[in-house]
């Protein structure tokens, strides 16, 4: 077995902080950003030590349909009151499989989300989430093993073990909800499924090649990756 160097620990304990600190970056940015330091390391190396510290690399999508991950994204009407969106992404093709509108979602409408996706896309199997109490309630964990799809919990504070999903609801707020305005729920629900319906057929993907998921999913085509941004969050 290979030595461990001896900075290994403290460039392994700075690249959690580091990723702690910016969530969506990948492992090339923090590669960049301890060089900046003083860290006399290239990219192969953080990637290697990235990998080995439980990042979104803990499981790596393979294909369409082995892990979905999937969170919340919070905003407001114009008259103040609150919106809650469940936002569900497959891993591997990007797609953007779900949407979810309200103005509370409990654990009972988290599972009648997934069920429907399930009956319509097939369940995945993995699904990736935070330790909230709508993803970790007994009631979605007994179900999801009933239809065997097993869960993975990210640590608590470690936003950058769920870097796609983070990745795509940084994309819904920057790309679309700080630049609008809403009056009602019901505007909210129409206009976001058209931006999801633009997101997945229309938006190029830098990690797919430039080119939208799911035209890809839809053709069954291999998707062409670019492997030098494979692990950037796109």
């Amino acid at each position: 077995m290979p030595r461990e160097s001896s900075d290994e620990q403290a460039l392994r304990a700075r690249i959690v902080a580091l990723a702690t600190r910016f969530g969506r970056y990948g492992y090339r940015r923090v590669a960049a950003l301890l060089r900046r330091e003083g860290w006399h390391v290239n990219h192969k190396r953080v990637e290697r030590l990235w990998q080995a510290d439980g990042s979104i690399l803990r499981l790596r999508a393979e294909h369409p349909n082995h892990v979905w991950a999937y969170d919340f994204v919070f905003d407001r009407t114009a008259d103040g009151r609150k919106l809650r969106m469940l936002t569900v992404v497959d891993e591997y093709t990007r797609e953007c499989l779900a949407i979810e509108v309200a103005r509370r979602l409990t654990s009972q409408e988290v599972l009648a989300v997934l069920a429907d996706l399930f009956v319509r896309r097939g369940p995945p199997t993995y699904i990736r989430s935070d330790n909230g109490s709508e993803f970790a309630a007994r009631a979605v964990r007994q179900w999801l093993a009933r239809v065997d799809v097993q869960t993975l919990f990210i640590e608590p504070g470690s936003p950058w073990e769920n870097g796609y999903i983070e990745s795509f609801n940084g994309r819904l707020r920057d790309e679309y909800l700080n630049g609008k305005r809403f009056d009602t729920l019901l505007e909210v629900q129409v206009l976001i499924e058209a931006w999801r319906n633009e997101y997945n057929r229309i938006r190029p993907h830098s990690s797919l090649g430039y080119r939208s998921p799911a035209p890809e999913v839809v053709a069954g085509a291999p998707l062409l990756r670019d492997e030098t941004l494979t692990l950037q969050v796109v």
